[in-house]
């Protein structure tokens, strides 16, 4: 890197760059372009600001156009007094690093180098000021996400022993801080981000002196980042505010919901929060709106289990479960469902909390407990709108399980979930919740129960060692018989820059599917114990969680270590 001062001035510009990649409309473009003229800045930070990229996609482009390395934030120096020691030398006030917002520092190695980071690096201003400070040695200049500099900067200001308390708890100077531009800024990043890495969920967690930014990313957590505390104030308030929250209110949980253009997607964005000891612990989850329905046969079934699906979910009348922990894809399965049987010669009406995405030529009602409007009370409302297919976002209560049940026995076909470890214990589930055992067993067809498990990314993915005896023995007891003359595909994960170094990229469905045959409906009326309910599936060709996911890892789709992580010994 030379000391040279690079020229802000360029072709093909940043707007015109971006837009050739496809990662900016020309809407967005002409907004950010109106917005800089009337405000002024860089027009890379405004396409930040107002959610058309995140600020790594512009950090790769601009690392490419401007010849200058993104810093690696590892690399940042934990102790402040690096950063005083190197500004001290040049005798101008710190006040003035902190104003102008740049940090600057070299090492013992190579001393001849000062290392700069700055919110504008390309300001002439900046630039000639450092040049005239530091006359015999050479400035190697940096890109820098916003987070890292302005944790740099935070941790020179405590050092500088200037006023840690800035944010405070005052109402009125935290709406108008969340209001900034430099908080809207990082809120808006933060979601652009999270988006780019396939996030569902947004966790931010505030310690005692720091607080995380966590991202879920196929069900597992990520931390992103930590700051200061004192910075989370501005940046809850943020949120609240614009997701129609009160924030002066932190003794109570609170739920929002807003609407945003995030990284050229149109979000959802559902958020909690909720009071702990050090602050309120927010969680947003992303529900992109342009999502596309999956179709069932994308979702990981096997082709048995498909093809016995299918044929379920053409059934006249009776009522179908879909098992599984929350975040597991009940809903997705329910809704490919419904996709696959919409011919438009039924009427199909869905009721839930809260609607996750629109289908087409399907009438869906949105509960609203807080007004009294619960499921039992939509059911009665949707029977009364000759419908020949209802679905129902979730059994809670045995006054909604008794109106589907009823639905059912009048002719209707019901789809709905229900939270239970596996299938067949669904029905115990069932009877526990109050409903007689006859009418478990006269309406509910067939139980599935799910979860998910990480796709190994096919960028790194490498070929594994056979597994145990033991596991080949399971799955040999399962293995259908057209995969007999097959060749097993073990991989295991590695990790490359695809899969930002998890070696998982996406996520894949197991299942178990059980029919309630004649001699299961005896059980059920019989109310046998879960054990010889299982046993007598099994003798029909049930297999459970961790054989299908076995399966799966036997196509190369997934690991056996994941599918342990997943599942239960006995699920």
């Amino acid at each position: 890197m030379t000391d040279s001062i690079v020229s802000p001035h360029f072709t093909p510009r940043i707007g015109e760059l971006l837009m050739a990649q496809g990662l900016i409309s020309e809407g967005e473009l002409q907004r950010a372009l109106e917005f800089q003229q009337r405000l002024g800045g860089r027009l890379g930070a405004i396409l930040v600001r107002i959610g058309s990229i995140s600020e790594d996609v512009l950090l790769t482009h601009l690392a490419k156009q401007l010849d200058l390395p993104v810093f690696d934030p590892q690399q940042i120096p934990l102790d402040a007094h690096v950063f005083l020691e190197t500004i001290e030398k040049t005798k101008i006030d710190r006040e003035w690093w902190l104003d102008q917002e740049i940090v600057a520092w070299t090492d013992e190695q190579n001393p001849q180098q000062i290392y700069c980071l700055a919110r504008d690096p390309l300001s002439d201003f900046i630039r000639e000021v450092l040049y005239r400070v530091f006359p015999e040695q050479t400035l190697v200049w940096y890109l820098a996400r916003n987070q890292d500099l302005d944790r740099a900067l935070d941790s020179l200001s405590r050092v500088a022993s200037r006023d840690e308390s800035l944010y405070g708890d005052d109402v009125s100077l935290l709406r108008e801080l969340a209001e900034g531009a430099p908080v809207v800024e990082f809120v808006n990043n933060m979601l652009s981000q999270a988006m780019d890495q396939r996030a569902s969920d947004v966790h931010l967690e505030p310690e005692e002196h720091t607080f995380f930014v966590r991202y879920r990313i196929d069900g597992i957590l990520y931390e992103h980042l930590n700051l200061p505390r004192e910075r989370f104030n501005p940046i809850a308030s943020r949120i609240k505010l614009i997701s129609g929250l009160d924030i002066a209110e932190r003794r109570l949980p609170q739920d929002g919901r807003l609407n945003a253009r995030v990284s050229g997607q149109e979000l959802d964005i559902r958020v909690s929060c909720l009071p702990g000891v050090h602050g309120e612990s927010i969680v947003m989850r992303l529900l992109p709106k342009e999502r596309q329905t999956s179709r069932l046969d994308r979702l990981g079934f096997a082709q048995d289990h498909l093809r016995l699906f299918y044929k379920w979910i053409q059934e006249p009348h009776g009522i179908i479960l879909v098992t599984g922990p929350t975040g597991s894809g009940k809903s997705t399965t329910l809704y490919a469902a419904l996709d696959h049987i919409n011919n438009r010669t039924q009427k199909i009406i869905t009721v839930e909390d809260p609607v996750e995405y629109q289908l087409k030529g399907i009438t869906q009602v949105q509960v609203h407990s807080d007004i009294g409007y619960t499921f039992a009370h939509a059911l009665r409302s949707i029977l009364r709108q000759d419908p020949d297919i209802v679905m129902i976002g979730e059994i809670r209560d045995l006054e909604t399980a008794e109106i589907a049940i009823q639905a059912s026995l009048t002719g209707h076909m019901v789809l709905s979930t229900l939270h239970t470890n596996d299938a067949v214990s669904t029905f115990n589930r069932l009877i526990d919740m109050g409903v007689e055992p006859f009418l478990v067993a006269t309406s509910v067809r067939a139980v599935q129960a799910q979860r998910l498990v990480r796709r190994l990314c096919a960028s790194c993915a490498e070929t594994s060692a056979t597994p145990s005896s033991a596991i080949l023995a399971e799955i040999e007891r399962v293995l259908p018989e057209e995969w007999r003359a097959t060749t097993p595909s073990w991989r295991t994960p590695v990790g490359c820059a695809a899969c930002q170094g998890t070696g998982y990229q996406g996520r894949i469905g197991i299942y178990e599917l059980v029919y309630l045959t004649p001699e299961l409906q005896a059980q059920v009326l019989a109310r046998a114990p879960i054990s010889a309910m299982r046993q007598l599936a099994i003798s029909q060709g049930f297999r459970n969680l961790r054989q299908d996911g076995f399966l799966k890892a036997w196509q190369g789709l997934t690991s056996i270590e994941e599918v342990l992580r997943v599942t239960e010994s006995g699920a």
